[in-house]
């Protein structure tokens, strides 16, 4: 029988600099391998929502005080989280490829005495059409020209 190592690895936007918490639920006292801390959490992948008009998935997570706390701020600032399932080495020493990357935004939660559950969605409504709001600074194009013309060669 064949064993075949799969991690998944969440990296949660901490703010708009691109600055990131990186999780992984693969085995615990990886840190030192992957450099990334162990949560223990399931990931549901993407599915249509009832009406159809989006794309959702879900993150599930012991209710604690620390998971609360990140869950909380991640819906309230709708922060971005990047899901990737990645193949690994067999004894979790090292990735040998990423098999998917989704990028969501944490959109609601809800929570019991036990379980807290995180609802991701697409960062584009289909509804509404509308996209997230992009602001052009200097560390994400470099100089900006001070006529206010901008052309695309």
């Amino acid at each position: 029988m064949s064993f075949a190592a799969i991690a998944t690895f969440i990296a949660i936007e901490q703010s708009r600099e691109n600055t990131y918490k990186n999780f992984q639920n693969a085995k615990v006292g990886l840190r030192s391998l992957l450099g990334v801390d162990y949560l223990s959490f399931i990931y549901q992948g993407a599915a249509k929502n009832r009406t159809g008009d989006n794309i959702e998935s879900a993150l599930v997570l012991s209710a604690n005080q620390i998971s609360m706390n990140e869950v909380r701020d991640a819906v309230a600032n709708q922060r971005k989280v990047i899901v990737t399932t990645r193949l690994m080495a067999d004894d979790f020493s090292r990735k040998q490829r990423d098999l998917t990357v989704e990028y969501w935004i944490a959109a609601s939660m809800s929570y019991d005495t036990e379980t807290i559950e995180v609802l991701l969605s697409s960062a584009i409504d289909a509804v509404g059409a509308t996209t997230p709001n992009r602001v052009l600074t200097r560390d994400l194009v470099g100089d900006l020209p001070v006529s206010g013309s901008i052309f695309n060669r």
